[in-house]
């Protein structure tokens, strides 16, 4: 069955992917850009079932418009994929807090707006499918991408609660986890912080000249990420959780593999702290 999806930030990248897998399934896709050249380029796609709407997620006031709009001139929001995000490359110590408050202005804020936007209607109608891409890094830390991994690790905690709150309503909630995937995100979707501590040199400079050198030469196919985002929309018991790519996998057991051995470490040191006459709470 068609379905009308709204994702945000669709001039590149998954975004774009997403929106072109999602109209060549037949579906009505509204994408958010932020530049009018861009609206019109996505709407060209397919001038029928291709809406564009200007959009920058950090203005609230104005995501809650574009859904409304969308909600009266288009049709039902069905899906949202809340995609729209980017990067800053840096160590913590080198990254200014500035920086830091952009990335989750953009990375949590502007995400969790658009799908606060949603729900009342999602809920009204007791159906629907809320998706936002977080990262491998929302699940496993990286050295210096401490501040884009610090914005994903809150929105996947954010959206796991989400998805325990609104179940009852027939909404589902899907984070999705790319790995590295043939887009720009390493390229201009990056702020690369300025080098200022030479202490840093030998553990940042090789991660750095790395990612440089993987850009756009990476594992992950943008149109097969596409292709497993709508194989999942259909699903009764769709994952609350969708790793894409075996470098997350691989990379997101590793991250597993070391919480479960601290775990089991320092099992009796986190039992110790229980009051002895107390009561398990169920």
């Amino acid at each position: 069955m068609d379905k009308t999806f709204l994702i945000t930030g669709v001039s590149s990248g998954l975004g774009r992917a997403f929106a072109a897998g999602a109209l060549q399934a037949g579906h009505t896709v509204v994408g958010t850009v932020r530049k009018q050249a861009d609206a019109e380029e996505f709407a060209a796609l397919s001038p029928e079932r291709a809406h564009a709407r200007l959009l920058d997620v950090t203005d609230e006031a104005a995501v809650h418009s574009v859904v409304k709009d969308v909600e009266a001139s288009v049709g039902p929001i069905e899906v949202l994929i809340a995609n729209a995000g980017y990067g800053v490359e840096g160590t913590f110590e080198e990254t200014p807090l500035n920086e830091l408050r952009a990335q989750f202005e953009v990375n949590v804020f502007g995400a969790a707006a658009t799908v606060r936007a949603v729900l009342p209607y999602m809920r009204e109608r007791r159906r629907g499918h809320i998706l936002a891409v977080t990262s491998m890094g929302g699940l496993a830390g990286f050295p210096g991408v401490s501040a884009y991994c610090g914005s994903k690790y809150a929105l996947e905690g954010i959206l796991e609660a989400v998805g325990k709150e609104v179940i009852g309503f027939g909404i589902h909630v899907t984070a999705i986890e790319p790995g590295s995937f043939r887009t720009d995100w390493a390229g201009r979707s990056m702020v690369r912080v300025p080098r200022s501590i030479p202490d840093y040199d030998e553990i940042f400079k090789p991660i750095r000249a790395a990612r440089q050198a993987a850009s756009g030469n990476q594992l992950g196919d943008p149109d097969r990420a596409a292709a497993a985002v709508l194989r999942i929309l259909d699903e009764p018991d769709p994952p609350a959780h969708l790793v894409l790519g075996s470098d997350a996998l691989r990379l997101i057991r590793g991250a597993r593999a070391d919480l479960d051995k601290d775990l089991d470490t320092w099992e009796e040191l986190s039992h110790s702290t229980d009051f002895p006459d107390g009561h398990q709470i169920a």
